[in-house]
């Protein structure tokens, strides 16, 4: 009878088992060890063949091959998964590598910035909603920087009719603003760039 024949076949039986474990544990042990060079990988990757070896005792079929070929298979699979995880997560973790982590503080100067832009899409509605004249005064002192009357010379406008437009257009924007918030205070901002 040759050493094949003489397997104990596998079996949820813990008694039954524990005496193909030791008959395979060598040969299981010795085809992880070929494929890692770690001693605590191979030890565990050992331990997680004979783990799935009894969870998938009742599925042996005796005449799909011997126990060792069967056992030969399911270590295949664990090592071939292990390594799959691994490549994984090496892979994610060199995407993330140099780049840190968002802390607290990030993540407050990144709600600022979405509140700020919200802020400004909303100014941006209510300036577009202006009507040209009005719109053209604000753009040109509130925007541009030029005084009342450099704006009033720019547009052919006498500096009387500049302020008028000017006053409007920024009553216009506040009440459109809500009254509480940053909101509000960028709009005031804006507004008051310039007389």
């Amino acid at each position: 009878m040759s050493a094949e024949q003489q397997t104990a076949p596998p079996s949820r039986d813990p008694a039954a088992f524990a005496v193909f474990y030791r008959q395979q544990f060598d040969t299981v042990l010795g085809f992880v060890t070929r494929r890692t060079d770690s001693p605590h990988l191979a030890a565990d990757l050992t331990a997680d063949v004979f783990l799935t070896a009894l969870e998938q005792a009742d599925g042996y079929d005796p005449r799909r091959g011997t126990p060792a070929a069967w056992l030969y298979g399911i270590a295949r699979n664990v090592v071939a998964s292990h390594f799959r995880g691994n490549a994984r997560e090496l892979h994610a973790t060199a995407r993330i590598a140099g780049r840190r982590m968002l802390d607290d503080q990030d993540v407050s100067a990144i709600e600022d910035r979405i509140d700020a832009a919200r802020d400004a899409r909303a100014l941006a509605a209510r300036h577009a909603a202006l009507s040209e004249p009005l719109r053209a005064v604000l753009d040109l002192v509130a925007v541009d920087g030029l005084t009342v009357r450099d704006a009033a010379k720019a547009l052919g406008i006498n500096a009387a009719t500049a302020r008028v437009r000017l006053h409007r257009a920024r009553n216009e924007l506040r009440k459109a603003a809500p009254q509480t918030g940053t909101d509000y205070e960028s709009v005031n901002t804006l507004l008051e760039v310039a007389p």
